[in-house]
């Protein structure tokens, strides 16, 4: 028993961290290359950004593998799912308050975006709880919805991916500061 937990730690661990370190799952953002943005479209997807890269700033603290004790893998892997629920509800809420689009179809999408986070953050919240729930000599279960809870983020590959259907959106997004600043994180696959 112990060694399936270890090995499903190990998978957990490696699977979030090509996710959380900008892993790219092949899509790539398409951005317009040709006209002029207005500066409101600018700062607005400065907002966006900004919220949309707040899961990022949220301290998270992978579980170090410890094949020796489970109970206290099973605790850090709990205490880890809940800052991944954290980080993502902060996002969420952020893109919820960026306020109103100056371009047609910026609402939805964002809208889209936050809708994400959301469901990111309550995948993380349910993976927590069952972690938590799990026999710490038998934390299989609770760490394979971990497993699974971490597999979810390639969802996240491209936080940016729901505004491929705004051109100007996508295209404020080459100039945006916190634009700018998640691509440097390699948070977003480069166009």
């Amino acid at each position: 028993m112990r060694r399936s937990l270890v090995a499903t730690a190990a998978v957990a661990a490696l699977a979030l961290a090509g996710c959380t370190n900008g892993g790219d799952s092949g899509t790539t953002t398409t951005t317009p290359t040709s006209g002029a943005v207005s500066p409101e479209t600018v700062a607005y997807m400065d907002k966006v950004c900004g919220a949309a890269s707040e899961f990022a700033k949220v301290e998270k603290t992978a579980p170090k593998l410890d094949a020796g004790d489970s109970a206290k893998l099973k605790a850090e892997m709990a205490a880890y799912m809940g800052q991944l629920a954290d980080a993502f509800t902060k996002s969420a809420e952020g893109l919820k308050n960026v306020g109103p689009s100056p371009v047609a179809g910026g609402d939805e999408a964002v809208t889209k975006m936050s809708e994400t986070f959301t469901s990111l953050g309550t995948v993380f919240t349910d993976a927590k709880t069952k972690v938590e729930q799990a026999d710490a000599n038998n934390a299989t279960g609770g760490l394979q919805a971990a497993g699974e809870a971490i597999a979810k983020l390639s969802e996240l590959a491209d936080p940016l991916r729901d505004l491929q259907g705004v051109p100007e959106l996508q295209k404020a997004t080459q100039t945006a500061p916190k634009c700018q600043e998640m691509q440097r994180l390699n948070l977003t696959p480069t166009s």
